[in-house]
This record gives C-alpha cells, structure tokens and sequence, in this order.
C-alpha cells in the first residue's frame, strides 16, 4: 500500500430532516442535494491532489449504504476524468455503526422510550468510557474498530496481488476514525479526541510514512 483516502459521505436527507429515520432503514437513506454537491466537490480536490501517473490503478472502497454508494459514485466521476483506471467495490465491514435499539432517535427520544436501556449505557460510558460502551443490541465503537481491521486484509490482498497500492474509502464518521487509528496503531484515546469529520471531509494516510491528516476539509 502506498495512499489511502478517507471519505465520510455526503450530507444525507437524515442530516437535514432527522425524522426520515421513522420512515426509511439507515442503509437506505440517500444523499441530500447539498451532499450530492459536496462529493463531486470533494471529488474534484481529490483528482487534484493526487498525484500519481493517470494509468495507475486506483480503486474505490465503499460502505454498502445508500448515501456511500452515492458518494463514491460522484467521486469516481471526476477522478475519471485524470486517472483511466479506476473502479469502485463494497466491502460490508465498512458500514456505519450499529446502533440496535437506538437506531435513528434522539436522546430526549431514547431515554422516554427505553429508560433502562439508556440508563444503562449512560452508566457504561461513565464506568467504561464511550468507546467501549455497547450501545443496546447493538455496537460499541471498539466493535466497529475490530470489524474494519478485519477488512484491512483485502487492501493488502488488492496490493501485492493485483497491483491496486492506492485506494479511497468511502465510509462513515466513526468508521472513518476507527480506520486511521487501527491502520495507524493508535492508542483509542486518540480516538476518543477526535470529533467527528464533516461530510466528505478527506483524510488521507501515508503508509510509507505512517503518517495520517486531513487534506481537505468542508463545512456543514
């Protein structure tokens, strides 16, 4: 491996209307029109700043949801407008955190309707830490840690057997946190320090170097 580049998605509809999560499953939620825009934006700053021949391989790996899916489309159609061989696949592994019974509600929402759950899990984070709490039937940010190093093992397959040494990963905000701090051998409490990106705010990680920060940013 030689570059990887992190992409939480595009603003989403549940960003903007938090209500549609009543309605439609998490995977399924889309891009809003601004998230639309922010990724063939973000896209086109990452065809800049890569810097690699055209006909190096690049590959596109994305959560299997609806609003990565979306995203690393936009994103693949500017970069194809530098680099002629690039593709995207999925891998399951880099999905957004499972939030079982909490799934899509507010904490005003979640303490009304499962006090002892929530109860529970608010003392979970105060004994244990956040990133170690689970949440109810559900994941703990150290789960989605473990699950994406899983995936690690097929980037380093695509490299030394398919010549694919820079990819993009098109992901979520914790799954994007959690990668860089596995891949970079970083205690969890670095974690712990980071806020959540912006949507499709860029990091990228140098593997020659194990060296990781964001090279591009935007506002929400």
């Amino acid at each position: 491996m030689q570059n990887i580049y992190l992409i939480r998605h595009g603003e989403s509809v549940a960003n903007v209307a938090p209500s549609i999560y009543t309605t439609t499953a998490d995977h399924a939620i889309s891009l809003s029109s601004r998230g639309k825009q922010q990724a063939t934006t973000a896209g086109a700053a990452l065809r800049d700043l890569i810097q690699l021949p055209s006909d190096e391989p690049l590959r596109i790996w994305t959560s299997p949801y609806n609003r990565t899916r979306q995203t690393a489309a936009l994103v693949k159609a500017e970069l194809e407008q530098k680099f002629t061989r690039i593709d995207q696949r999925e891998h399951i592994n880099l999905c957004e955190q499972q939030f079982g019974l909490f799934d899509g509600i507010s904490d005003e929402e979640k303490q009304s309707r499962f006090p002892h759950e929530y109860a529970h899990n608010k003392l979970t984070e105060r004994h244990e830490g956040r990133f170690w709490a689970r949440m109810p039937m559900g994941e703990s940010r150290f789960d989605v840690a473990v699950r994406v190093h899983e995936a690690f093992g097929t980037f380093h397959r695509d490299a030394e057997k398919h010549g694919v040494k820079n990819i993009i990963v098109v992901c979520h905000g914790v799954t994007l946190r959690a990668f860089a701090m596995q891949w970079l051998h970083l205690p969890y409490e670095w974690f712990d320090q980071q806020k959540n990106p912006n949507n499709c705010d860029i990091y990228h990680i140098n593997t020659t170097t194990d060296d990781g920060q964001y090279i591009y940013t935007t506002k929400n």
